[in-house]
């Protein structure tokens, strides 16, 4: 059986009166901030204490969008005898965010966590050159990072720490067992 003439239209109009009863959804972005997911990818935040300079996050990066500049330092001998030491200090880190891909490939390779995943991501800029973000700027992120999830109650103890308990009991034990011979030779 062929459809009358004319049914698409009034399938259509049918679909725009449904649709203009309901009420709209729209969310008034300036105004009301979006609830975003816990894990969502906004901006680099730089914990500069933590980072080493070992650069592995430049060397792992796709992109090649993070530029680090370091340099040496000797440091003191912590003991008399001892020998001076050197370490990386650094003098510049940046994230050039119009080259950045967000894969957070240098969140996860940095060994000592001084990168973590932001969720602003309110930082357009009116120049391109303006998107590379210095650690000043990265510091500035990394305050509204969020903190890390709650561990879970029914999870198994992890294998360090159950080591490190088992080893302190063994301890206390011999400690209690070396108190009790002396209290023993003295009441004999």
């Amino acid at each position: 059986m062929a459809p009358f003439p004319g049914s698409g239209l009034a399938k259509g109009l049918a679909v725009t009166l449904r649709t203009m009863t309901k009420k709209t959804v729209t969310a008034q972005y300036p105004d009301v901030q979006p609830e975003l997911p816990p894990r969502s990818r906004g901006v680099i935040g730089l914990f500069e204490e933590n980072c080493t300079v070992c650069m592995l996050c430049a060397r792992e990066c796709p992109d090649w969008c993070i530029y680090i500049d370091s340099h040496k330092e000797t440091v003191p001998a912590a003991a008399p005898g001892g020998r001076e030491r050197s370490r990386n200090v650094l003098d510049r880190f940046a994230i050039d965010f119009s080259l950045c891909m967000y894969c957070g490939i240098c969140i996860e390779v940095c060994p000592f966590d001084a990168l973590f995943w932001s969720p602003e991501f309110e930082y357009a800029e009116t120049d391109i050159h303006e998107l590379t973000h210095e650690r000043d700027k990265l510091r500035e992120w990394m305050w509204t990072v969020p903190a890390p999830p709650a561990l879970d109650p029914g999870a198994e103890e992890p294998k360090e720490i159950s080591a490190a308990r088992k080893a302190a009991e063994k301890l206390a034990a011999e400690q209690a067992a070396q108190q009790a011979e002396p209290q023993q030779e003295g009441e004999a």
